[in-house]
């Protein structure tokens, strides 16, 4: 696990894992997913943090068809009134009406898509309001200043169960001195 150097691309698929001195109030303990990465800037989901608003409260509709925990996830500080749904079909040779591949076989689907014909046709649906984005530039100095370690992203970790553990078990499976912050305490003062 190394931190991508000057000149080599980030990707779609690749996690950020926030380093333990990354203490903003926002990408605390975060495991971010990129999605997009171009001259414009970085767009990506925070994959494990709960929004406060119940997904119930904002688009009903989707909570049968969501993967549990069937909660709204916090995808970001960036238009956090908007919605954002990541998906993985069914049939991973077929490309659904509303959805577009993103990496491996996830992707994003788009919420005005009617709830009858997503109904069935995927493995796993997560929905997320905001996402994190960064200017162009931004996310390369944030690498090149330790905020961030970088990863492959495994199916898992974009659609596992228990997300408030995630920065944890991404960091445990790092190998060397890195999977030692897995064991980092929540505050270090009390310590």
């Amino acid at each position: 696990m190394t931190m991508p150097q000057s000149g080599e691309a980030l990707a779609p698929g690749k996690l950020l894992i926030s380093a333990v001195e990354l203490r903003d109030g926002v990408f605390d303990h975060a495991v971010v997913v990129l999605l997009d990465l171009d001259a414009d800037g970085a767009l990506g989901l925070v994959l494990n943090q709960i929004n406060e608003l119940s997904l119930e409260s904002v688009l009903p509709q989707w909570v049968p068809l969501v993967s549990e925990p069937s909660v709204l996830f916090r995808g970001g500080p960036v238009s956090p009134d908007g919605a954002i749904c990541l998906a993985s079909p069914a049939q991973p040779d077929e490309h659904p009406p509303g959805w577009r591949p993103v990496f491996g076989t996830i992707g994003l689907l788009h919420l005005d898509t009617p709830v009858e014909i997503v109904e069935g046709a995927y493995d796993d649906l997560r929905i997320f309001a905001g996402y994190a984005g960064w200017a162009p530039g931004q996310l390369q100095a944030e690498l090149a200043a330790g905020m961030w370690h970088v990863t492959d992203a495994a199916y898992d970790d974009v659609f596992g169960r228990d997300q408030r553990q995630l920065w944890r078990r991404v960091l445990r499976r790092q190998a060397g001195e890195l999977a030692w912050f897995a064991t980092w305490p929540d505050d270090p003062d009390l310590n």
